[in-house]
Protein backbone atom coordinates (compact mmCIF):
# COMPACT_ATOMS: atom_id res chain seq x y z
CA UNK A 1 0.00 0.00 0.00
CA UNK A 2 1.13 3.49 -0.70
CA UNK A 3 1.96 6.55 1.66
CA UNK A 4 -0.91 9.50 0.90
CA UNK A 5 1.18 12.14 1.85
CA UNK A 6 4.42 10.36 -0.65
CA UNK A 7 1.23 10.64 -3.54
CA UNK A 8 0.69 14.15 -2.96
CA UNK A 9 3.90 15.34 -2.78
CA UNK A 10 4.75 13.03 -5.85
CA UNK A 11 1.48 12.81 -7.84
CA UNK A 12 3.38 13.10 -11.58
CA UNK A 13 6.15 10.27 -10.51
CA UNK A 14 3.01 7.84 -8.96
CA UNK A 15 0.48 8.24 -11.78
CA UNK A 16 4.10 7.55 -14.52
CA UNK A 17 4.66 4.23 -12.12
CA UNK A 18 1.25 3.05 -12.77
CA UNK A 19 0.92 4.39 -15.92
CA UNK A 20 4.45 1.81 -16.29
CA UNK A 21 1.85 -0.87 -14.94
CA UNK A 22 -0.92 -0.53 -17.46
CA UNK A 23 -2.91 1.36 -14.67
CA UNK A 24 -4.48 4.40 -15.15
CA UNK A 25 -3.66 7.79 -13.51
CA UNK A 26 -4.63 7.99 -9.63
CA UNK A 27 -3.28 10.44 -8.17
CA UNK A 28 -5.92 13.36 -8.92
CA UNK A 29 -9.07 10.81 -7.78
CA UNK A 30 -6.65 9.88 -4.28
CA UNK A 31 -5.60 13.11 -3.57
CA UNK A 32 -9.35 14.49 -4.00
CA UNK A 33 -10.60 11.76 -1.51
CA UNK A 34 -7.61 12.53 1.09
CA UNK A 35 -8.45 16.30 0.78
CA UNK A 36 -12.60 15.94 1.58
CA UNK A 37 -11.75 13.49 4.44
CA UNK A 38 -8.70 16.24 6.42
CA UNK A 39 -11.87 18.99 5.40
CA UNK A 40 -14.01 16.66 6.89
CA UNK A 41 -11.68 16.53 10.26
CA UNK A 42 -10.58 19.87 10.33
CA UNK A 43 -14.97 20.74 10.13
CA UNK A 44 -14.98 18.02 12.97
CA UNK A 45 -12.05 19.70 15.58
CA UNK A 46 -13.91 23.11 14.68
CA UNK A 47 -16.98 22.10 16.29
CA UNK A 48 -15.21 20.85 19.23
CA UNK A 49 -13.52 23.36 19.86
CA UNK A 50 -16.75 25.67 19.29
CA UNK A 51 -18.40 23.06 22.27
CA UNK A 52 -15.85 23.53 24.33
CA UNK A 53 -16.12 27.01 24.32
CA UNK A 54 -19.71 26.77 24.92
CA UNK A 55 -18.88 24.39 27.93
CA UNK A 56 -16.94 27.07 29.73
CA UNK A 57 -19.91 29.40 28.76
CA UNK A 58 -22.36 26.58 30.56
CA UNK A 59 -20.25 26.97 33.44
CA UNK A 60 -20.22 30.73 34.11
CA UNK A 61 -24.09 31.21 33.32
CA UNK A 62 -25.10 28.73 36.04
CA UNK A 63 -21.62 30.33 38.77
CA UNK A 64 -23.73 33.75 37.69
CA UNK A 65 -27.74 31.92 38.40
CA UNK A 66 -28.09 32.37 34.56
CA UNK A 67 -30.43 30.18 32.49
CA UNK A 68 -28.08 28.51 30.47
CA UNK A 69 -30.45 25.61 28.49
CA UNK A 70 -29.85 27.19 25.17
CA UNK A 71 -26.40 26.95 25.46
CA UNK A 72 -26.65 23.19 26.88
CA UNK A 73 -29.14 23.09 23.53
CA UNK A 74 -26.30 24.16 21.89
CA UNK A 75 -23.87 21.50 23.04
CA UNK A 76 -26.12 18.97 22.15
CA UNK A 77 -26.37 19.61 18.48
CA UNK A 78 -22.56 20.15 18.50
CA UNK A 79 -22.10 16.67 19.73
CA UNK A 80 -24.37 15.28 17.41
CA UNK A 81 -22.84 17.06 14.66
CA UNK A 82 -19.59 16.37 15.65
CA UNK A 83 -20.26 12.53 15.89
CA UNK A 84 -21.88 12.43 12.26
CA UNK A 85 -18.60 14.54 11.13
CA UNK A 86 -15.99 11.58 12.09
CA UNK A 87 -18.59 9.20 10.85
CA UNK A 88 -17.98 10.63 7.54
CA UNK A 89 -14.42 11.12 7.77
CA UNK A 90 -13.82 7.45 8.88
CA UNK A 91 -16.46 6.54 5.76
CA UNK A 92 -13.62 8.96 3.26
CA UNK A 93 -10.95 7.02 4.85
CA UNK A 94 -12.48 3.65 3.91
CA UNK A 95 -12.97 4.56 0.52
CA UNK A 96 -9.42 6.20 0.48
CA UNK A 97 -7.50 2.47 1.92
CA UNK A 98 -10.10 0.31 -0.22
CA UNK A 99 -8.33 2.57 -3.08
CA UNK A 100 -4.81 1.67 -2.03
CA UNK A 101 -5.78 -1.41 -1.20
CA UNK A 102 -6.30 -2.42 -4.83
CA UNK A 103 -3.53 -1.00 -6.72
CA UNK A 104 -0.42 -2.68 -7.58
CA UNK A 105 3.13 -1.47 -6.29
CA UNK A 106 5.19 1.05 -8.65
CA UNK A 107 8.36 -1.09 -10.53
CA UNK A 108 11.78 0.35 -9.23
CA UNK A 109 13.13 2.95 -12.41
CA UNK A 110 15.50 0.95 -14.05
CA UNK A 111 12.55 -2.11 -14.71
CA UNK A 112 11.83 -2.74 -18.03
CA UNK A 113 9.28 -1.15 -19.58
CA UNK A 114 6.75 -3.44 -21.07
CA UNK A 115 3.19 -4.87 -20.96
CA UNK A 116 3.53 -8.66 -20.97
CA UNK A 117 5.87 -11.87 -20.90
CA UNK A 118 7.47 -11.21 -24.50
CA UNK A 119 9.20 -8.00 -23.42
CA UNK A 120 11.10 -9.28 -20.19
CA UNK A 121 14.96 -9.28 -20.46
CA UNK A 122 16.78 -12.68 -20.36
CA UNK A 123 19.75 -11.33 -17.70
CA UNK A 124 22.09 -15.04 -18.07
CA UNK A 125 21.79 -18.77 -18.67
CA UNK A 126 23.22 -21.96 -16.67
CA UNK A 127 23.96 -25.16 -18.09
CA UNK A 128 23.78 -27.28 -21.18
CA UNK A 129 20.56 -28.15 -23.06
CA UNK A 130 20.58 -31.75 -23.30
CA UNK A 131 20.28 -33.89 -26.40
CA UNK A 132 18.81 -36.93 -27.24
CA UNK A 133 18.93 -39.25 -29.83
CA UNK A 134 15.22 -40.34 -29.66
CA UNK A 135 12.43 -38.00 -29.03
CA UNK A 136 12.02 -36.43 -25.91
CA UNK A 137 8.50 -36.95 -24.08
CA UNK A 138 6.55 -34.45 -22.00
CA UNK A 139 6.50 -35.04 -17.77
CA UNK A 140 3.04 -36.81 -18.06
CA UNK A 141 4.02 -39.27 -20.63
CA UNK A 142 7.08 -40.73 -19.18
CA UNK A 143 5.54 -40.27 -15.41
CA UNK A 144 2.31 -42.44 -17.15
CA UNK A 145 5.01 -45.02 -18.91
CA UNK A 146 6.72 -45.35 -15.14
CA UNK A 147 3.16 -46.36 -14.01
CA UNK A 148 3.48 -43.97 -11.10
CA UNK A 149 2.19 -40.55 -12.05
CA UNK A 150 -2.18 -41.27 -12.53
CA UNK A 151 -4.40 -38.46 -13.29
CA UNK A 152 -7.29 -40.84 -13.90
CA UNK A 153 -7.79 -41.63 -10.48
CA UNK A 154 -6.98 -38.07 -9.30
CA UNK A 155 -9.84 -36.82 -11.16
CA UNK A 156 -12.15 -39.30 -10.08
CA UNK A 157 -11.20 -38.20 -6.35
CA UNK A 158 -10.87 -34.33 -6.68
CA UNK A 159 -11.34 -33.52 -10.55
CA UNK A 160 -9.37 -31.57 -12.75
CA UNK A 161 -6.03 -30.24 -12.16
CA UNK A 162 -4.97 -32.90 -9.43
CA UNK A 163 -2.41 -35.74 -9.72
CA UNK A 164 -2.27 -39.36 -7.67
CA UNK A 165 1.86 -40.06 -7.68
CA UNK A 166 2.75 -43.27 -5.87
CA UNK A 167 6.26 -45.23 -5.64
CA UNK A 168 9.38 -43.95 -6.31
CA UNK A 169 7.70 -40.53 -8.07
CA UNK A 170 6.16 -39.59 -4.38
CA UNK A 171 9.70 -40.66 -2.91
CA UNK A 172 11.23 -38.51 -5.16
CA UNK A 173 8.80 -35.52 -4.58
CA UNK A 174 9.08 -35.42 -0.91
CA UNK A 175 13.22 -36.27 -1.56
CA UNK A 176 13.26 -33.01 -3.46
CA UNK A 177 11.68 -31.08 -1.22
CA UNK A 178 14.08 -32.20 1.51
CA UNK A 179 17.17 -31.54 -0.36
CA UNK A 180 15.74 -27.78 -1.14
CA UNK A 181 15.22 -27.30 2.68
CA UNK A 182 18.21 -28.46 3.92
CA UNK A 183 20.05 -26.66 1.40
CA UNK A 184 18.18 -23.41 2.42
CA UNK A 185 18.81 -24.30 6.18
CA UNK A 186 21.75 -25.61 6.09
CA UNK A 187 23.81 -23.33 3.44
CA UNK A 188 21.59 -20.28 2.97
CA UNK A 189 21.32 -19.32 6.71
CA UNK A 190 17.27 -19.68 6.43
CA UNK A 191 15.13 -20.85 9.03
CA UNK A 192 12.69 -23.37 8.55
CA UNK A 193 9.23 -23.13 9.41
CA UNK A 194 6.15 -25.28 9.49
CA UNK A 195 3.35 -22.64 9.27
CA UNK A 196 -0.32 -22.81 9.12
CA UNK A 197 -1.86 -23.63 5.50
CA UNK A 198 -5.15 -22.02 6.64
CA UNK A 199 -5.18 -18.18 7.32
CA UNK A 200 -7.20 -14.99 8.01
CA UNK A 201 -8.15 -12.01 6.13
CA UNK A 202 -5.96 -10.29 7.20
CA UNK A 203 -3.11 -12.22 6.09
CA UNK A 204 -3.78 -11.92 2.65
CA UNK A 205 -4.68 -8.34 2.74
CA UNK A 206 -1.01 -7.90 4.42
CA UNK A 207 0.43 -9.47 1.52
CA UNK A 208 -1.40 -8.42 -1.16
CA UNK A 209 -4.01 -10.56 -2.28
CA UNK A 210 -6.74 -9.30 -0.40
CA UNK A 211 -8.98 -7.61 -2.02
CA UNK A 212 -7.90 -7.77 -5.80
CA UNK A 213 -7.51 -11.66 -6.46
CA UNK A 214 -10.18 -13.38 -4.33
CA UNK A 215 -11.04 -15.23 -7.45
CA UNK A 216 -7.67 -17.03 -7.10
CA UNK A 217 -7.68 -18.55 -3.48
CA UNK A 218 -9.68 -21.44 -2.00
CA UNK A 219 -12.24 -20.06 0.88
CA UNK A 220 -13.34 -22.86 3.58
CA UNK A 221 -16.96 -22.26 4.48
CA UNK A 222 -15.80 -20.64 8.38
CA UNK A 223 -14.04 -17.87 6.10
CA UNK A 224 -10.88 -19.21 6.39
CA UNK A 225 -8.70 -19.00 3.34
CA UNK A 226 -6.22 -22.09 1.89
CA UNK A 227 -2.83 -20.43 1.12
CA UNK A 228 -1.42 -19.77 -2.39
CA UNK A 229 1.88 -19.67 -1.65
CA UNK A 230 3.70 -19.92 2.11
CA UNK A 231 4.89 -16.62 1.25
CA UNK A 232 1.37 -15.51 3.01
CA UNK A 233 1.98 -16.89 7.05
CA UNK A 234 5.89 -16.55 6.54
CA UNK A 235 5.90 -12.58 5.68
CA UNK A 236 2.71 -12.15 8.38
CA UNK A 237 5.44 -13.50 11.12
CA UNK A 238 6.38 -9.92 11.33
CA UNK A 239 3.06 -7.96 10.73
CA UNK A 240 1.79 -5.47 13.92
CA UNK A 241 5.62 -5.78 14.88
CA UNK A 242 8.21 -3.50 16.08
CA UNK A 243 11.21 -4.95 15.66
CA UNK A 244 14.98 -4.47 16.65
CA UNK A 245 17.36 -3.69 14.27
CA UNK A 246 20.06 -6.50 15.10
CA UNK A 247 16.89 -8.76 14.49
CA UNK A 248 16.76 -8.23 10.70
CA UNK A 249 17.41 -9.19 8.39
CA UNK A 250 15.22 -12.27 8.74
CA UNK A 251 14.96 -15.60 6.72
CA UNK A 252 12.16 -17.97 6.86
CA UNK A 253 11.61 -20.73 4.83
CA UNK A 254 8.95 -23.43 4.66
CA UNK A 255 7.74 -26.51 2.00
CA UNK A 256 3.92 -26.34 2.29
CA UNK A 257 0.90 -27.31 -0.03
CA UNK A 258 -0.68 -24.31 -1.89
CA UNK A 259 -3.93 -24.26 -2.82
CA UNK A 260 -4.79 -21.99 -6.34
CA UNK A 261 -8.35 -21.92 -8.54
CA UNK A 262 -6.64 -20.79 -11.36
CA UNK A 263 -8.85 -18.32 -12.25
CA UNK A 264 -8.78 -17.40 -15.90
CA UNK A 265 -6.50 -20.23 -17.00
CA UNK A 266 -9.06 -22.10 -19.09
CA UNK A 267 -7.32 -24.01 -22.04
CA UNK A 268 -3.57 -23.01 -20.36
CA UNK A 269 -1.78 -26.65 -19.17
CA UNK A 270 -4.13 -28.70 -19.22
CA UNK A 271 -2.04 -31.82 -19.28
CA UNK A 272 0.37 -32.92 -16.50
CA UNK A 273 1.68 -31.22 -13.40
CA UNK A 274 2.48 -27.76 -14.47
CA UNK A 275 -0.77 -25.71 -13.36
CA UNK A 276 -2.53 -27.66 -10.57
CA UNK A 277 -5.37 -26.52 -7.70
CA UNK A 278 -2.71 -28.29 -5.20
CA UNK A 279 0.97 -28.39 -5.73
CA UNK A 280 3.59 -28.57 -2.71
CA UNK A 281 6.93 -25.15 -3.23
CA UNK A 282 9.30 -24.52 -0.84
CA UNK A 283 9.13 -20.63 -0.32
CA UNK A 284 12.06 -18.26 0.78
CA UNK A 285 11.14 -14.85 2.53
CA UNK A 286 13.26 -12.33 3.54
CA UNK A 287 13.15 -9.47 5.87
CA UNK A 288 15.32 -6.68 5.99
CA UNK A 289 16.24 -3.15 6.44
CA UNK A 290 15.41 -0.99 3.30
CA UNK A 291 19.23 0.14 2.37
CA UNK A 292 20.05 -4.22 2.40
CA UNK A 293 16.91 -5.17 0.11
CA UNK A 294 18.27 -4.76 -3.16
CA UNK A 295 21.19 -6.65 -2.57
CA UNK A 296 19.05 -9.10 -0.47
CA UNK A 297 17.12 -9.54 -3.83
CA UNK A 298 20.46 -10.73 -5.06
CA UNK A 299 20.93 -13.44 -2.84
CA UNK A 300 17.78 -14.75 -2.55
CA UNK A 301 17.76 -15.59 -6.26
CA UNK A 302 21.17 -17.16 -5.67
CA UNK A 303 19.92 -19.18 -3.41
CA UNK A 304 16.52 -20.69 -5.75
CA UNK A 305 19.92 -20.85 -8.60
CA UNK A 306 21.63 -22.84 -6.14
CA UNK A 307 18.81 -25.59 -5.79
CA UNK A 308 18.45 -26.22 -9.80
CA UNK A 309 22.79 -25.98 -9.92
CA UNK A 310 22.64 -28.73 -7.45
CA UNK A 311 20.52 -30.84 -9.91
CA UNK A 312 22.43 -29.57 -12.95
CA UNK A 313 18.94 -28.57 -14.54
CA UNK A 314 19.61 -26.21 -17.04
CA UNK A 315 18.17 -22.90 -16.52
CA UNK A 316 17.98 -19.07 -17.59
CA UNK A 317 17.02 -15.91 -15.27
CA UNK A 318 14.82 -13.30 -16.63
CA UNK A 319 14.05 -9.46 -15.59
CA UNK A 320 10.68 -8.94 -15.75
CA UNK A 321 8.99 -5.91 -17.47
CA UNK A 322 6.95 -3.68 -15.38
CA UNK A 323 3.37 -4.92 -17.45
CA UNK A 324 4.21 -8.43 -16.20
CA UNK A 325 5.34 -8.43 -12.82
CA UNK A 326 3.08 -9.56 -9.49
CA UNK A 327 1.07 -7.05 -7.50
CA UNK A 328 3.40 -6.54 -4.50
CA UNK A 329 6.42 -6.93 -6.20
CA UNK A 330 8.91 -3.60 -7.72
CA UNK A 331 11.43 -5.89 -8.88
CA UNK A 332 10.97 -9.57 -10.01
CA UNK A 333 13.49 -11.94 -11.22
CA UNK A 334 12.02 -15.24 -12.82
CA UNK A 335 14.22 -18.70 -13.01
CA UNK A 336 12.97 -20.91 -16.29
CA UNK A 337 14.04 -24.15 -15.87
CA UNK A 338 14.66 -25.80 -19.26
CA UNK A 339 11.77 -28.56 -20.87
CA UNK A 340 13.41 -31.00 -23.23
CA UNK A 341 9.50 -32.27 -23.69
CA UNK A 342 8.39 -28.77 -24.22
CA UNK A 343 11.28 -27.45 -25.64
CA UNK A 344 11.60 -24.33 -24.08
CA UNK A 345 11.86 -22.78 -20.84
CA UNK A 346 9.61 -22.80 -18.37
CA UNK A 347 9.10 -20.47 -14.70
CA UNK A 348 9.90 -22.65 -11.95
CA UNK A 349 10.76 -19.74 -9.69
CA UNK A 350 9.72 -15.97 -8.84
CA UNK A 351 11.92 -14.14 -7.03
CA UNK A 352 10.49 -10.51 -5.93
CA UNK A 353 11.37 -7.56 -3.57
CA UNK A 354 7.97 -5.49 -2.72
CA UNK A 355 10.31 -2.89 -1.08
CA UNK A 356 7.49 -1.67 1.82
CA UNK A 357 4.48 -2.24 -0.05
CA UNK A 358 3.33 -5.19 2.03
CA UNK A 359 5.49 -3.68 5.47
CA UNK A 360 2.48 -0.60 5.29
CA UNK A 361 -0.05 -3.05 4.74
CA UNK A 362 1.00 -5.21 7.62
CA UNK A 363 1.91 -2.48 9.51
CA UNK A 364 5.68 -3.70 9.89
CA UNK A 365 8.18 -2.01 11.47
CA UNK A 366 11.65 -1.65 12.82
CA UNK A 367 13.51 0.61 15.13
CA UNK A 368 16.92 1.77 13.86
CA UNK A 369 19.78 1.34 16.81
CA UNK A 370 19.03 5.17 18.62
CA UNK A 371 16.57 6.68 16.55
CA UNK A 372 12.88 7.22 18.26
CA UNK A 373 10.52 6.88 15.39
CA UNK A 374 10.50 3.63 13.79
CA UNK A 375 10.39 2.73 9.89
CA UNK A 376 8.57 0.04 7.70
CA UNK A 377 10.81 -3.03 7.06
CA UNK A 378 11.37 -4.24 3.22
CA UNK A 379 9.82 -7.91 2.53
CA UNK A 380 11.06 -10.53 -0.30
CA UNK A 381 9.66 -13.52 -1.08
CA UNK A 382 11.07 -16.26 -3.79
CA UNK A 383 10.16 -19.54 -4.50
CA UNK A 384 13.01 -22.31 -4.05
CA UNK A 385 11.42 -24.20 -5.63
CA UNK A 386 8.39 -25.16 -6.85
CA UNK A 387 8.66 -28.87 -6.00
CA UNK A 388 6.20 -29.96 -8.43
CA UNK A 389 7.76 -28.23 -11.25
CA UNK A 390 11.14 -29.20 -10.07
CA UNK A 391 9.82 -33.08 -10.04
CA UNK A 392 8.87 -32.40 -13.68
CA UNK A 393 12.22 -30.67 -14.81
CA UNK A 394 14.02 -33.80 -13.47
CA UNK A 395 11.87 -36.47 -15.18
CA UNK A 396 12.59 -34.39 -18.78
CA UNK A 397 15.83 -34.20 -18.29
CA UNK A 398 16.97 -37.46 -16.75
CA UNK A 399 14.57 -39.45 -18.84
CA UNK A 400 16.12 -42.67 -20.91
CA UNK A 401 14.95 -44.06 -24.40
CA UNK A 402 13.97 -47.16 -22.08
CA UNK A 403 11.37 -44.97 -20.45
CA UNK A 404 13.57 -45.13 -17.76
CA UNK A 405 14.74 -41.86 -15.42
CA UNK A 406 17.87 -40.96 -13.84
CA UNK A 407 17.62 -40.43 -10.41
CA UNK A 408 20.26 -36.95 -10.17
CA UNK A 409 23.02 -37.64 -7.72
CA UNK A 410 22.01 -35.39 -5.06
CA UNK A 411 18.61 -36.80 -4.72
CA UNK A 412 20.12 -39.95 -3.71
CA UNK A 413 20.63 -40.19 -0.36
CA UNK A 414 17.27 -38.99 0.22
CA UNK A 415 15.65 -41.50 -2.19
CA UNK A 416 17.56 -44.67 -0.07
CA UNK A 417 20.80 -44.87 -2.49
CA UNK A 418 18.45 -45.00 -5.73
CA UNK A 419 19.95 -44.64 -9.05
CA UNK A 420 17.61 -44.92 -11.82
CA UNK A 421 13.59 -45.30 -11.26
CA UNK A 422 12.52 -48.03 -14.00
CA UNK A 423 8.83 -48.78 -15.44
CA UNK A 424 6.76 -50.19 -13.02
CA UNK A 425 6.21 -53.94 -14.17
Amino acid sequence: MFDIKWIRDNPDQFDTGLARRGQEAQAERLIALDTERRDILTRAQDVQAERNKLSKEIGLAKREGRDASDIMEKVSQSKNLQAELEEQAKTKEAELENALMSLPNLPYDDVPDGKDEDDNVEVRKWGEVPSFDFEAKEHFDIGETLGLMDFETAAKLSGSRFVLLSGALARMERALASYMLDLHTMQHGFIEVNPPALVKDAALYGTGQLPKFSEDLFRTEDGFWMIPTAEVPLTNIVAGEILSEDYLPRRYTAMTWCFRSEAGSAGKDTRGMIRQHQFSKVEMVCVTKPEESDAELERMTGCAEAVLQGLKLPYRVITLCAGDMGFSARRTYDIEVWLPGQDRYREISSCSTTGDFQARRMKARYRAEGEKKPQFVHTLNGSGLAVGRCLVAVLENYQQADGSVIVPEVLRPYMGGLEVIEPNK
